[in-house]
């Protein structure tokens, strides 16, 4: 409509004020170019409000699984790093002699506790990374309540014992 407005209010082409006519090409474009505009319209609220339901009921089915997977990746990041701990120590110990004591603590895998024959750091980073929930890890030595050392993780809650993501990651138990 508006085009045709604008087309007809234009001089015709020999100068002389009046109504312009459109070529029969033109006419079939705005009737083709109404007809695809008058045909589409928007989704409905009806419509919208079934897709949202749908994918609200795909997140409460789906995410409570991918949340756990969560709990239980951060458990195996545990128990990968209390291995590179146990390896780093037994490097500590071919070279030292002995295990760090349990007041030098796993430090003295990136810091010389004034030990000779330390041939460190042991750790690929100069520092003593902390549990996957912000924690530091806990270190017993000569000897420890289990083995020759001790290490162990007090889990999410930071708190001895536990279940689920709650549970000790420990250096004598392996899942």
């Amino acid at each position: 409509m508006i085009l045709r407005r604008v087309l007809t209010r234009l001089p015709a082409a020999d100068n002389t004020l009046g109504q312009m006519t459109l070529s029969e090409t033109a006419r079939r474009r705005l009737r083709a170019c109404g007809a695809c505009l008058g045909n589409s319209r928007g989704f409905s609220l009806i419509e919208l409000l079934v897709v949202i339901i749908i994918l609200g009921l795909l997140a409460g089915l789906v995410g409570p699984r991918l949340f756990s997977r969560v709990g239980q990746s951060k458990q195996a990041a545990a128990r990968a790093q209390i291995e590179l701990f146990s390896a780093a120590l037994d490097q500590y110990r071919l070279d030292v002699g002995a295990y760090p004591a349990s007041a030098a603590g796993l430090e003295a895998l990136v810091r010389n506790p004034s030990a000779s024959n330390w041939s460190g750091p042991y750790l690929k980073k100069n520092l003593v990374p902390l549990d996957p929930w912000g924690k530091p890890y806990q270190y017993k030595c000569c000897p420890g309540d289990h083995g020759d050392f001790d290490i162990w993780s007090l889990g999410a809650d930071g708190s001895p014992g536990g279940d689920g993501e709650n549970a000790d990651v420990t250096s004598w138990s392996t899942k």
